[in-house]
């Protein structure tokens, strides 16, 4: 995209959430500030880190691949290769699969999450990349071992819906984890505030 247009993206950005937080519209400033930075994200850093991302889940799953001798990850191209008796398949670990989109998402939340300070935000989002990480790898394990043993057949089911819904399950808890268990605790206590910023 044009430098220009993304500049210029970020300087309205930047006016409007510094507008709300004048406001004190704090919701307000938590989905607009979350939803800018995600774009923003997607728009700056995500054509550069998609490849290292799917080099690293390549791999991670091929360790487990090297295990089970299920399938091969070529990680520096970031191509798995699933052995399927007779015949074989590649699965290329693209953007869709490299689970940046998940990682921005988290990350673009919790930055404008006011819960936490900012010592805390960074564990926890050192935390949360780990985890979708993690989360990503197995999904793509899932998928490889379906094939694997299952035949060409399945990769449609386990890509499309089984491993999908396998991560976004594990998603959820991570949101809730994250997001929702720590209002529940703080509305318990009676000092929650979203306006409050402990940063």
């Amino acid at each position: 995209m044009n430098p220009i247009i993304v500049i210029a993206i970020i300087i309205i950005w930047l006016y409007i959430l510094s507008v709300t937080k004048r406001a004190k519209l704090h919701a307000w400033s938590f989905m607009w500030g979350s939803l800018g930075l995600f774009v923003i994200m997607m728009m700056t850093v995500q054509p550069l880190l998609t490849m290292p991302l799917a080099r690293c889940v390549a791999a991670m799953a091929g360790i487990v691949g090297d295990i089970t001798g299920a399938f091969t990850a070529y990680f520096k191209y970031g191509i798995i290769f699933i052995h399927t008796g007779a015949s074989s398949m590649t699965l290329l670990i693209d953007f869709e699969c490299s689970g940046i989109i998940e990682i921005m998402a988290f990350l673009s939340l919790l930055i404008f999450f006011n819960v936490y300070n900012w010592s805390e935000k960074l564990m926890i989002g050192i935390g949360g990349f780990c985890y979708i990480m993690l989360c990503n790898v197995l999904r793509i394990v899932m998928i490889c071992l379906a094939v694997h043993f299952l035949g060409m057949n399945a990769y449609y089911v386990f890509h499309t819906f089984i491993g999908r819904i396998f991560f976004y399950v594990l998603s959820v808890y991570l949101y809730f984890y994250v997001f929702t268990k720590p209002q529940i605790v703080k509305m318990k206590v009676g000092n929650f505030s979203y306006g409050k910023n402990n940063s």
